[in-house]
């Protein structure tokens, strides 16, 4: 959350309460959701033209610590379909 906030010029708090939510089955925060075209639901900080991460240097550590942690269900989706296209810049867009 600080190299978010810090991105965005919010404080640490802040930056926890406008980017993230609580999830009381797991008991822990996971980043915001917004709807998506190609899965229900993606990371709010995908750009769903270019289907990549626009704070990727002020990303949060879970997605720096992949593939030891959770991560984003999209990152797997591609690697599939950049395997099975045999075409590493592809990008699903339907």
């Amino acid at each position: 959350m600080e190299r978010l906030g810090k991105h965005f010029e919010l404080g640490y708090r802040e930056a926890e309460q406008r980017f993230t939510k609580h999830d009381a089955k797991e008991k822990v925060r996971l980043l915001r959701h917004k709807k998506d075209t190609v899965f229900a639901t993606v990371c709010m900080f995908l750009d769903q033209e270019k289907r990549r991460c626009t704070v990727y240097e002020a990303r949060p550590g879970v997605c720096r610590s992949y593939p030891e942690s959770k991560h984003c269900g999209y990152y797997d989706f591609l690697r599939f379909e950049r395997t099975h296209q045999a075409d590493p810049e592809f990008i699903a867009l339907t």
